[in-house]
């Protein structure tokens, strides 16, 4: 565990006038810029959260609060130049963030180590799985999955509260192009059914999007986000958008058994 004293304070002014640089007078970028602005900042808080539950020390948790702050840094770029967080019809955008990190040289007064992992935890954060503990270093492993899991949970707040407002204001950037269809992937199904995490590549629908992130649940590594997945209702909140039907029922059931067995695990 890295345990050098960083000035997180550096870093956060840094990126308030980074993104800053993004703002526009177009209502739909602004909307957009300032959407991915906020969530970074929750981000950081949940990580806090998360590191604080298991008792890391006051170094871990800045240098915790780091990679957070930068984990989504690629975003701005990429919605800049292609109007659409989709990596799949732009960049990947965390590579895109470990560029504007290069080329800006803002990590420079970290240590050489502590630049190495914030570097990789950023790498690794949108990586459908991480590299096998044999071929990384455990601190590396330990802070790729803090920002997977903090990530994950605002992410989930941004998509439920999207889909129960959305109705009132529509945000193509949150659905990716798909289209609203009452339909669905039979494999995401399967997915969930078999506790494996979907490949984004297969999206169709917008609701296989909804299976995609509920599927994220496989993805979880503490058995405090699987207690906050629960006490905020996440799974319900995203099978309430989804369509009635067997296949539906069958996830739920399956899903909320999934959850109690993990955190029962604790």
């Amino acid at each position: 565990m890295v345990e050098n004293n960083v000035d997180t304070a550096f870093f956060h002014l840094w990126f308030r006038k980074y993104v800053k640089g993004f703002y526009s007078d177009d209502p739909g970028i602004q909307e957009n810029i300032r959407l991915k602005e906020a969530h970074t900042l929750r981000v950081c808080k949940e990580i806090f959260r998360l590191g604080k539950s298991l008792h890391l020390t006051e170094s871990a948790l800045c240098l915790a609060d780091i990679i957070a702050l930068f984990h989504d840094i690629g975003r701005f770029e990429q919605f800049k130049t292609y109007h659409t967080f989709d990596d799949r019809v732009s960049e990947n955008h965390a590579v895109l963030g470990l560029k504007v990190l290069e080329e800006t040289n803002v990590l420079s007064r970290l240590t050489k180590v502590q630049r190495s992992i914030v570097c990789k935890a950023i790498g690794y954060h949108n990586a459908r799985e991480l590299p096998d503990p044999a071929d990384e270093t455990p601190g590396c492993l330990l802070y790729s999955k803090l920002l997977r899991d903090a990530d994950k949970l605002d992410i989930w707040l941004v998509v439920t509260t999207y889909y129960t407002q959305r109705h009132q204001h529509r945000n193509p950037a949150l659905e990716l192009g798909l289209p609203d269809t009452p339909e669905y992937s039979r494999c995401f199904v399967e997915d969930i059914l078999n506790n494996r995490v979907s490949n984004s590549q297969g999206l169709k629908t917008f609701n296989d999007m909804k299976l995609l992130q509920l599927g994220w649940v496989f993805d979880i590594n503490f058995t405090q986000t699987f207690i906050q997945i629960r006490q905020r209702r996440i799974i319900e909140k995203i099978l309430a958008d989804l369509p009635d039907t067997e296949d539906i029922r069958k996830i739920q059931n399956h899903l909320k058994e999934y959850l109690n067995e993990r955190i029962s695990e604790k």
